[in-house]
């Protein structure tokens, strides 16, 4: 690696282990706690790659960017943030940035990116420059929902028709309005059509129509008849260059339609171009409590009262089972809030709402004998589909790892009722092997309750 790489981050670790790393790498290396300090080596024309923190002592790393691009349109900035919103990830494109990195980031991955930015060199994307809202429109900061944001971020400004799959209450049409409202066609219409709004012979067209040159959202593509499948494909065939973006949702696995005769493979490759699949609520789970806290805020505001939760509550909602996702988490809340006498939801207001822990749909049918290594492999390929024809960030073995072992652990501790010995004893390792791994993993050993 060859160049010289301008960091800019308040916590003196990062910039130490960052100078460490390039320098070892063949780079000259300039660290500053300061913004004000960044500019000025800017402008200097020293560097050929940045790497800047967001939220620093001096001012937001975000809103240095645009002058960056104006005074050299050839240096590449890697954004690098432990405000790990959907939001931070589309202001780092909309604002220019050559990528986006979460907090913590995996080292040997920001080393690689480094590598490709310093030898293209190459204008970082153009992107819109529109601040968006505060109110932010996904929440999440589980490893699976950052690839999320991160591919969002790449298509938005496209014209890739984009197939957004998910379970029912997973958030998938609200995937679908981010990537119009935070692209340059979010000025545009937004049409939203089902199957049902699709039976009448001209209603494709018409729709079509609606949005113009907008985006139109055909809401559960899997469940359109056969003949609204056709006139779609006709229709879409025979649309002039300004043609609305195509996005569509599916619960159902439209390949396997495909394979069936059940779904059209020419609009399926017409409407998959880029696909995104949305994790499940039981994907996420370290999600709960912050998604609880986002939906708890907004519902404060609508009825101007304070409602708070506590953490025996938060830890009750970790352990459903959540097969309506997180539309049941958020109608739950809703419902908490009305019926709950007193200023803190409890354990117990949890409890009477949603029943005993693990309780929820049971799975029926195949899924019912699926192997847990069948659900392991469906699960990362998923994970792999989310990156397009690009890899993953490296070091993936440790992380799914972690993603396996706290939830082994917390179950495990929950079945011996947080006895330690006994939980060793059940999962065959040496009893000072888990304390390592309670530690490590950051897991609560207290207040648990025996489930078995």
């Amino acid at each position: 690696m060859d160049g010289t790489v301008l960091v800019a981050d308040d916590d003196r670790t990062i910039r130490t282990v960052l100078t460490q790393a390039f320098t070892r790498a063949g780079c000259k290396v300039h660290a500053t706690a300061s913004l004000v300090t960044l500019m000025r080596w800017v402008e200097e024309g020293r560097g050929d790659l940045v790497i800047s923190d967001v939220i620093m002592p001096d001012g937001n790393g975000l809103e240095t960017l645009p002058k960056i691009t104006r005074l050299r349109p050839d240096l590449p900035v890697i954004v690098i943030s432990a405000q790990n919103t959907i939001m931070t990830a589309i202001k780092a494109e909309q604002a220019e940035a050559y990528d986006y990195l979460p907090k913590p980031f995996d080292l040997p991955d920001l080393m690689k990116r480094s590598a490709r930015a310093l030898e293209r060199k190459q204008q970082a994307r153009r992107g819109v420059d529109q601040s968006g809202g505060e109110d932010l429109p996904l929440v999440g900061r589980t490893a699976v929902m950052q690839e999320l944001y991160r591919v969002v971020a790449r298509v938005l400004n496209t014209d890739l028709p984009v197939l957004i799959s998910g379970e029912s209450g997973t958030g998938k049409s609200l995937i679908a309005r981010v990537i119009h409202d935070f692209s340059d066609r979010r000025s545009l219409p937004f049409v939203v059509v089902g199957a049902a709004d699709l039976a009448e012979i001209d209603a494709v067209h018409a729709a079509l129509s609606r949005a113009g040159g907008g985006t139109i959202l055909f809401d559960e593509i899997g469940d359109m008849a056969a003949a609204a499948q056709a006139r779609l494909v006709r229709n879409l065939d025979a649309l002039a260059d300004r043609a609305p973006r195509l996005m569509a949702t599916t619960q159902v696995n439209l390949a396997g339609a495909v394979e069936r005769g059940e779904f059209r493979s020419d609009l399926f490759y017409r409407s998959s171009a880029v696909s995104l699949e949305v994790p499940p609520l039981r994907m996420r789970v370290d999600d709960i409590a912050l998604l609880a806290e986002h939906f708890l805020s907004r519902l404060d505001r609508e009825a101007g009262k304070t409602k708070g939760i506590s953490a025996g509550a938060l830890d009750q909602l970790r352990k459903h089972s959540w097969p309506g996702n997180v539309r049941q988490l958020e109608n739950t809340l809703r419902r908490l809030v009305v019926t709950c006498p007193e200023d803190e939801i409890s354990r117990a207001d949890v409890q009477a709402a949603l029943g005993p822990p693990g309780e929820g749909v049971k799975p029926t049918g195949p899924q019912a004998k699926e192997k847990l290594s069948d659900s392991i492999a469906t699960h990362l390929r998923r994970y792999f589909d989310l990156h397009g024809s690009s890899l993953p960030p490296a070091g993936l073995y440790p992380r799914i790892l972690k993603e396996m072992e706290i939830p082994l652990l917390e179950i495990a501790l929950d079945a011996t009722g947080g006895n330690q010995a006994k939980c060793a004893e059940l999962l065959g390792i040496n009893r000072n092997t888990l304390r390592k791994k309670l530690t490590d993993l950051d897991i609560s050993v207290a207040r648990r309750r025996k489930l078995m």
